[in-house]
């Protein structure tokens, strides 16, 4: 990778750092490290978008499902997730838009944005938000845009109330915990589009799942699902 004279300048000035371990990066590094980006448990999902771990997750549960991908697999407590804990628990908005960028660039390489028309993220509740100060998917999904240059839609799908963390909850918990959360508003510009719904973990997938059927209410819509990461229930 040849390295601009700018960019070493800004690095001086500015510099930056690897999302997992928080080091400096070198000049020639992009958002993770060499070392944390060699031991990241990739999914590769994207390789097989349409029968992957993640995808057979919703099927049977998403009526109009696509293809589905997660950057990495997450496990509580390890490395690999301290930019999603740093980005959601410890005020690091910066951190959105740069994990957004990275399943851009990874899962783009293998075309899994084809045909996609536009982004929507998962929403917080307005009490969650102010909480937190900012949509962590939100950000997710902007920092994908910056790549894929598809539009991010963040009128359309509202939750409508916050019933406490998923965190904590069990598969059925979680299920009764967003039933009827979320409300459609502007349909109509979702009509007959390809939607891309994302999200930063995903568990049991019941958030989504939650989302997406309300989003199957408009005519012609398809889904696609993406998140930063997934947790494989069988391991």
């Amino acid at each position: 990778m040849k390295v601009s004279m700018l960019r070493r300048v800004m690095d001086l000035v500015a510099p930056r750092s690897c999302c997992v371990c928080e080091n400096r990066l070198a000049p020639e590094e992009e958002y993770v490290c060499l070392g944390c980006n060699l031991h990241l448990p990739r999914t590769g999902h994207a390789l097989h978008p349409y029968d992957n771990d993640m995808a057979k997750a919703f099927w049977g549960r998403v009526r109009h499902i696509e293809r589905a991908a997660a950057l990495i697999f997450h496990h509580s407590g390890s490395e690999a997730s301290y930019p999603i804990y740093r980005l959601k628990y410890m005020h690091r908005p910066n951190l959105g838009p740069t994990l957004g960028r990275m399943m851009a660039e990874e899962m783009g390489a293998h075309g899994f944005f084809e045909g996609i028309d536009l982004i929507v993220p998962v929403p917080l509740s307005r009490e969650r938000q102010a909480e937190r100060g900012y949509n962590q998917s939100e950000l997710i999904a902007r920092g994908m845009a910056e790549v894929t240059r598809l539009r991010v839609e963040t009128d359309i799908l509202f939750r409508e109330e916050y019933r406490g963390s998923q965190t904590t909850r069990g598969r059925w918990e979680r299920n009764a915990n967003v039933e009827h959360a979320f409300a459609l508003r502007n349909g109509d510009k979702i009509r007959n589009c390809h939607i891309l719904l994302v999200d930063d973990i995903v568990t049991t997938g019941a958030t989504l799942c939650a989302c997406a059927q309300v989003l199957e209410q408009v005519e012609g819509v398809r889904i696609s699902l993406a998140s930063v990461g997934f947790v494989d229930q069988r391991r």
